[in-house]
């Protein structure tokens, strides 16, 4: 079962005065915003995520420096680098993703398709493979 996540690039407008990158929901990324968060001052050899959501599609931007995306559908694995602003990573539902090999200053933007909910997360990888295979 192959891992249905992609780079997408993102729209770019290069000025001399500097350059602007845009989100458009629907359109540059497949799912309507809910949320966004962002991750900052990771210190060295940290990571994070470590979870699967049920029903919860992200996209993640590396803003400033680069970072390591780890994906796993419980049967294959596949590693992202990313250290461009104008590309992020499409992670659809049902996909463990972690966190690393954080830069320094790094910034990540994560935006989601659903509000917070605990009761999305699954935390436990034992679990995830078990849910995972059901599909």
């Amino acid at each position: 079962m192959k891992i249905d996540s992609r780079i997408i690039q993102l729209p770019r407008f290069l000025d001399e005065r500097g350059n602007l990158s845009v989100i458009e929901e629907d359109k540059d990324i497949p799912f309507k915003i809910q949320r966004s968060h962002w991750i900052y001052d990771v210190p060295g050899g940290e990571k994070r995520g470590g979870h699967a959501y049920k029903s919860t599609q992200q996209f993640i931007i590396a803003l400033s420096g680069s970072f390591d995306i780890l994906l796993d559908n419980g049967e294959n694995q596949t590693c992202y680098h990313l250290n461009r602003s104008y590309y992020g990573l499409y992670v659809p539902e049902m996909i463990w993703c972690e966190m690393d090999n954080f830069s320094t200053n790094s910034l990540a933007l994560i935006v989601s398709s659903t509000e917070y909910d605990e009761q999305d997360y699954i935390r436990d990888y034992n679990q995830f493979k078990q849910l995972s295979s059901a599909q």
